[in-house]
């Protein structure tokens, strides 16, 4: 088929004598007799050659364009990952970051909150309150400390996990940043929580809650570790809101602030 076609093509190059020839046969004919002429013999030699150049040019450009491709991928989900996590930082670290939002508001230790009822019975009621508002201060305090930590951990991304965040679930860079952070945050997050409670005076409320508290007739322990309570639910707040902030990058063009991230996200996901 390709010799027929090309036969074809030269069929408008051959002299007026072979195209009186052409018309007592029939086109196919004509057309082999045309290839198997010294002069259509060079002329399929010069296209393959033109052909092979042509198809080889595209390899090595596609070459550079995906080596391009990758790196641009790492860029720009490091940006994002960056703007997402100082965004929600940001936020959580103001007063009422925590404390006013009723997605990711800490409550009250199971065991002080199973007591509240009878608490409140003895007037103790606002000591329950009042705990559970400088326990949310303190994850306010604490917050923007993790900053830092998120940019650690997203300077360590390779290209191969950068791919396969982009094409995974919503919240894949939020795992991604969960599993690489880890005990570390947790870690590191503690001793900011510690200091966080007792600057905004959490330690001193628990501490008169339940020594009031072990003046009730048959009253059960209060005790829990709150340091490691408030530390916990601090990053699972966070990380609810890293992974909206990754959710709106991934869907909302208006969300992609920086050349790379529309670069990346307007050409792989839209």
């Amino acid at each position: 088929m390709k010799k027929m076609v090309l036969g074809l093509a030269f069929v408008a190059s051959v002299s007026a004598a072979g195209a009186v020839h052409a018309q007592q046969k029939s086109w196919m004919d004509t057309a082999n007799s045309i290839l198997n002429s010294d002069a259509g013999r060079q002329t399929i030699e010069a296209l393959s050659k033109t052909q092979t150049a042509t198809q080889t040019a595209p390899r090595t450009q596609t070459a550079t364009v995906s080596s391009l491709s990758n790196t641009q991928i790492a860029a720009g989900l490091k940006d994002a990952l960056k703007v997402g996590t100082q965004t929600v930082v940001k936020q959580l670290g103001k007063d009422g970051g925590f404390n006013l939002d009723p997605q990711i508001r800490i409550p009250l230790p199971a065991p002080i909150a199973k007591a509240d009822t009878m608490l409140k019975k003895f007037g103790m009621g606002a000591l329950t309150a009042d705990l559970e508002t400088r326990m949310n201060r303190a994850a306010e305090i604490a917050a923007p400390k993790a900053g830092t930590l998120f940019v650690n951990a997203i300077q360590k991304m390779t290209i191969a996990d950068a791919q396969a965040i982009l094409t995974g679930p919503q919240d894949s860079a939020t795992q991604y940043l969960r599993q690489a952070m880890g005990p570390d945050l947790s870690k590191q997050l503690q001793p900011i929580i510690s200091k966080s409670l007792a600057d905004a005076g959490a330690v001193k409320a628990y501490d008169a809650l339940t020594a009031q508290y072990a003046q009730i007739p048959l009253a059960s322990s209060l005790k829990t570790n709150m340091n490691d309570y408030v530390t916990n639910k601090a990053i699972d707040g966070i990380f609810y809101y890293v992974a909206q902030e990754e959710a709106a990058i991934r869907a909302n063009p208006a969300k992609r602030t920086t050349d790379i991230l529309r670069t990346v996200f307007g050409s792989v996901l839209n």
